[in-house]
């Protein structure tokens, strides 16, 4: 076998390994994952009469009323409901096969600043479901209501008749959209940690913030003010904060600089006495 080949084999063997940790971690993964997604199967009932409390609460009442007009509808919905729990529950085990497989390839220092981001990201993601769930849900829920109208005196009879479907679709997309808007200060920190933002950009850009803001809040929430309003604010607080995220990180990093050079310049003179 010749030097050439010799050196593919070394160099494909690491690969080969990192592929099979990668499946490995997959695996275990998917499986967490299946495990979860029977267990909220099974308990989808419970799972989605937790989810219309807010409905409850917006409506006033806790005699409210949910239709399905398609015989799989409800089937469909309990899957729904299995796999938006699986994905919630089992995050914690798909968090630490990502880090579990980054680890390695990263130094002592670069591990130790990741593990916070590592927390944080499922601790701000919760924050942002339980201000749908407690405020702004049941919110929405009252102002959509109020559009009923009793009939009588040539007046139509205007009544809301909630999908089991469409009501799950709305609490999902609210509670996902709040959960990854609150990943901002996470996401802005990881890129002025890498060099890629700054605090001063964001301050310049920050008149382009507020207009992205709104018009996302206006996409990712239903047509009414209590939600976009309920999302916009939380956001642009967030953007505020990931810029002092941003300073902070601009600070350590320069202190860090100094003591390098602080540290480079005594070694050199020390040198220099030497000779």
């Amino acid at each position: 076998m010749s030097a050439d080949e010799d050196d593919i084999d070394a160099s494909s063997a690491p690969l080969i390994e990192h592929l099979i940790e990668l499946r490995q971690r997959l695996m275990k993964t998917v499986i967490a994952i299946a495990v979860f997604f029977v267990l909220c199967f099974i308990f989808a009932d419970r799972i989605f009469n937790v989810l219309i409390v807010p409905y409850q609460w917006g409506a006033g009442t806790t005699d409210v009323k949910f239709i399905y007009t398609a015989l799989e509808e409800y089937f469909f919905t309990q899957l729904k409901i299995a796999l938006f729990g699986s994905l919630f529950i089992s995050f914690p085990v798909i968090a630490t096969q990502v880090y579990g497989f980054v680890a390695p390839g990263l130094y002592k220092n670069e591990r130790r600043a990741f593990l916070p981001f590592l927390v944080a990201t499922p601790v701000l993601f919760l924050i942002g479901s339980c201000l749908v769930y407690f405020l702004i849900m049941p919110l929405a829920t009252k102002f959509f209501l109020s559009q009923q109208q009793v009939g009588g005196d040539g007046l139509a009879t205007i009544e809301n008749l909630q999908a089991v479907s469409t009501y799950l679709s709305l609490i999902m997309t609210l509670i996902f959209a709040f959960g990854l808007v609150f990943q901002l200060p996470v996401a802005i920190t990881l890129l002025a940690r890498v060099g890629l933002t700054s605090s001063d950009w964001l301050r310049d850009k920050r008149k382009y913030a507020i207009v992205l803001t709104f018009i996302a809040a206006a996409v990712l929430t239903p047509p009414d003010p209590i939600s976009q309003l309920g999302l916009a604010i939380p956001a642009l607080a967030l953007y505020e904060v990931s810029i002092y995220m941003a300073r902070m990180v601009e600070r350590q990093r320069a202190q860090r600089e100094k003591a390098e050079e602080e540290g480079s310049s005594a070694s050199t003179a020390t040198d220099v006495a030497t000779e």
